[in-house]
């Protein structure tokens, strides 16, 4: 889900759909101190809240916007008692646009017109301790410039393109989160961070070790924080050639790369399927 060469998502959607105006606010830092959430995981309440990138969205490059990993997974809460589904994903969002504002896409499944960040923490503050679960997939977009997918040479920016990534999601992003779920000094609701998929294993095996890589940062700025969710093994993880990458994605059967990257209706189901296995509801 990297790549140097290839145009940005919301220049090629851009045309399908109508632009819409963001202004852009900045979200103040917020403290909140590390928990162990996978030892304490509360269950589903009301509220189920989606936030993250094109894959929280449910993007597929025929436009077919409503079989995401985010709608198999509520369908499942439904069963569970959860009632509400705000889906604020944007396409396109790396962890600095969640804080600052400015996501390139211009598709949205729940309106807002500030940083997703804020519009999560004043949603989550808007309904406080009602909210469970809350799932983020984040971070994959920060990285997109550092690999050229037509020589498969990897960008000297990688190393600060990922000290961002976690700087931005360790101290920010995850922290206002906890913080806004919390009520009466007690978090009130189970967050889960995925990981990634690798895309590109087929076309560049190195890949697979940078797809490691991010999944070991995502995993070490969740820590104490949020559960993780493991994408990457469901997906045929370091297996090269993967097997899975021409059914869950759609590398096999789209011409746009960039596009091409997403999940199928398959592979969002698979990914719905891990993160119910491991929040056990």
């Amino acid at each position: 889900m990297i790549q140097r060469n290839v145009p940005r998502f919301s220049r090629i959607v851009a045309p399908l759909v109508l632009a819409c105006c963001l202004a852009f606010v900045l979200v103040p830092s917020v403290a909140a101190a590390p928990r162990s959430p996978a030892a304490t995981l509360i269950g589903p309440k009301a509220y189920y809240l989606a936030l993250g990138d094109s894959l929280a969205f449910g993007f597929q490059p025929d436009l077919d916007f409503t079989h995401g990993y985010t709608d198999d997974f509520y369908s499942n809460l439904q069963s569970h008692g959860v009632s509400h589904y705000a889906n604020m994903a944007c396409p396109g969002e790396t962890s600095s646009s969640m804080i600052n504002g400015g996501c390139s896409g211009v598709l949205r499944k729940y309106p807002y017109i500030e940083p997703q960040l804020q519009a999560a923490v004043e949603y989550l503050q808007a309904h406080a301790g009602q909210v469970s679960p809350v799932t983020l997939d984040i971070g994959v977009n920060d990285l997109l410039g550092d690999l050229n997918t037509s020589t498969c040479a990897v960008s000297s920016n990688l190393s600060n393109d990922l000290a961002t990534m976690d700087n931005n999601i360790r101290h920010t992003i995850l922290p206002q989160l906890v913080a806004a779920m919390t009520v009466n000094g007690k978090v009130t609701g189970d967050l889960f961070l995925l990981n990634y998929y690798d895309p590109f294993a087929n076309i560049c095996p190195n890949t697979v070790a940078l797809a490691e890589t991010l999944n070991q940062h995502l995993a070490a700025d969740a820590s104490g924080y949020a559960t993780v969710v493991d994408i990457f093994d469901p997906f045929g993880g370091a297996a090269t050639p993967n097997p899975d990458i021409c059914t869950y994605t759609w590398m096999c059967s789209f011409p746009i790369t960039s596009l091409a990257i997403h999940a199928t209706t398959t592979g969002y189901q698979v990914m719905a399927k891990a993160i119910e296995q491991t929040a056990g509801y």
